[in-house]
């Protein structure tokens, strides 16, 4: 096997993998909010047990990348496409994280019931399921313009996030016996809107891929 024919499989192996991270973490982000929304601590356990597959399938990715690096020796955009591979998993890696926090509020809230609909929590999350698709289908792509709407998508998160936090304060002044449980939910809005960013960098990480340029989405 040539050393091109070795790399360019080592390669597709790596965008598996993200692959499969990216699915698991729209998936465990789907079903935290889910679980939120039921207060279902039996879903949020799972949750929280699946996170270590996660960490193992980034451990791959650093094996695999790190031996390419040291067998093949890339240069130029062959060297960015693993050093991107590696960013991407560690952000989405994050990202399982903060599924996972999502999951342990559930758990906090164990035997309470919601002191209000949720309405925006659940958008963002929906939000949030279609910035890690996309944001890994442009990856797969090298597509710079669906990287660049993570950044607009960003913002919406952003202003959901600071339209919760208004409500909530609303609801405690309103009933200071809800201000445990409205933590809690403002807990949630902030890993959302954490989760949101790590979308972000993984579409800065494909302008830096495609470009060799690494823009800020973020500010």
């Amino acid at each position: 096997m040539t050393m091109r024919k070795e790399f360019d499989q080592g390669l597709s192996e790596l965008k598996n993998l993200i692959v499969e991270m990216g699915n698991r973490v729209e998936k465990a982000i789907a079903d935290a909010m889910q679980a939120l929304q039921q207060l279902d601590t039996a879903e949020a356990k799972r949750i929280i047990n699946e996170d270590r597959e996660l960490n193992r399938i980034e451990e791959k990715i650093t094996d695999i990348g790190s031996r390419l690096i040291a067998t093949q020796q890339p240069v130029a955009k062959d060297l960015r496409r693993i050093l991107v591979a590696f960013k991407i998993a560690s952000d989405l890696e994050r990202m399982g994280d903060l599924a996972v926090d999502v999951a342990k509020v559930v758990l906090r809230l164990d035997g309470q019931t919601l002191i209000k609909p949720l309405i925006d929590l659940p958008r963002m999350g929906e939000i949030v399921q279609t910035m890690t698709y996309e944001s890994i289908q442009s990856f797969m792509q090298e597509n710079v313009d669906l990287a660049y709407k993570m950044a607009k998508d960003d913002d919406l998160v952003d202003a959901l996030y600071s339209q919760i936090i208004r409500e909530l304060f609303t609801v405690m002044l309103e009933n200071p016996t809800t201000i445990s449980q409205a933590n809690q939910l403002s807990f949630v809005g902030r890993y959302i809107e954490r989760f949101a960013d790590h979308a972000t960098n993984i579409g800065e990480s494909v302008v830096y891929l495609v470009t060799g340029t690494r823009p800020d989405l973020n500010s």
